[in-house]
């Protein structure tokens, strides 16, 4: 049998080769095998003229499993290049069992690089075309490369019929940390934990936040670790991971990220200066200079993390356990903070006295 595009023959199940998929998991083929073997196989899988797999990868691992020797496929030699393999690849995965979300990225991912290298290719090779001859004979003299943005949602469009970019975009970069040897192992941890979590339909909003939360948290155990540090740099950063990690199970991802970040910044500019000296220079860093303040959300947000500390911490464990230099720099942190209140309480009462 033959039709327009390809032409139908038997073939050896051991000569055909898959190559790199991007489906990773075939789900369960108790069923598909049950049909093949009660029915035969109703349509046949499809290969390139050299044997690799272009679609039905689920198929052909039923066979297997059924101990065939030869089976019918249909052969494609229209299919050349790795974008049209690509493309053929994601027609068989929409009409068969869907990619999960990271398999998704990962094709997203690939599908985006090669559209852009195809259509700079035809570009590039229109540019070279004689006078002579019809530039459109090469596809397409007139398209320049899709620019990044509209490349992003036809390979989204292409892998999952919406224009989805933006969260394949942040599941790539969870693939991508979670590959990179360059990355704190605990991050590459952490960011494999999101993926499972986002294949079992967790949100990749929250694990985007959960990662960021995760880089920052790895930056503070770096300061914190760094002999070459000031002490109190050392000690801030030890401070804030310890506080990080004391809130991973119970603020949200947003949240955690955002305090994540702060306590980085906290940590990098703790100076050298004695805790006295510190307080001081906070107390009068208005007069010293201009500086920009953080919104009175940020200040509500902390005065409401910090409204039950007194409940988390015992008195007469913190009393003996501080050294001198924790000690002073908690009862320095006090005196500011009632500075802060008595400053506060009297604006407030001018406020209402002119209102």
């Amino acid at each position: 049998m033959t039709e327009a595009g390809h032409i139908e023959l038997e073939r050896a199940v051991d000569s055909i080769w898959s190559g790199r998929r991007h489906r990773e998991d075939y789900g369960d083929l108790d069923s598909l095998v049950e049909s093949i073997a009660r029915d035969g196989l109703l349509q046949p899988i499809t290969i390139t003229p050299d044997g690799m797999l272009i679609c039905g990868a689920r198929r052909l691992a039923a066979i297997r499993r059924l101990g065939w020797k030869t089976v019918n496929v249909w052969v494609r030699s229209g299919i050349s290049t790795t974008l049209g393999q690509l493309l053929a690849e994601q027609d068989d995965n929409l009409l068969h069992k869907p990619l999960t979300r990271t398999e998704e990225a990962t094709l997203y991912a690939e599908l985006k690089s090669l559209m852009v290298e195809d259509a700079t290719g035809r570009q590039e090779a229109s540019r070279f075309t004689s006078k002579l001859e019809n530039p459109r004979s090469h596809g397409a003299a007139t398209v320049a490369a899709p620019q990044k943005g509209e490349t992003r949602q036809q390979a989204a469009l292409m892998v999952t019929g919406r224009n989805a970019y933006t969260s394949l975009e942040r599941i790539n970069e969870l693939q991508n940390l979670a590959a990179d040897p360059a990355q704190p192992d605990d991050v590459q941890r952490r960011a494999r934990e999101e993926l499972d979590r986002i294949d079992a339909g967790g949100s990749i909003t929250g694990a985007r936040h959960r990662i960021k939360a995760a880089q920052a948290l790895a930056e503070l155990d770096t300061l914190a670790g760094d002999p070459a540090q000031p002490a109190g740099i050392r000690d801030t950063a030890a401070a804030g991971a310890t506080r990080i990690r004391e809130l991973e199970d119970t603020a949200r991802p947003a949240d955690l990220e955002r305090l994540a970040e702060l306590a980085v910044e906290r940590a990098k500019t703790a100076t050298k200066k004695r805790p006295a000296q510190l307080a001081s220079a906070r107390l009068h860093a208005v007069e010293e200079q201009p500086r920009e303040f953080l919104p009175v959300r940020s200040f509500v947000y902390l005065w409401d993390e910090l409204s039950t500390w007194t409940e988390r911490y015992d008195p007469e464990t913190i009393g003996p356990t501080l050294s001198g230099e924790q000690w002073t720099m908690f009862e320095n942190a006090v005196t500011a903070t009632v500075a802060f209140l008595d400053a506060a309480r009297t604006a407030r009462n001018v406020r209402r006295e002119t209102a």
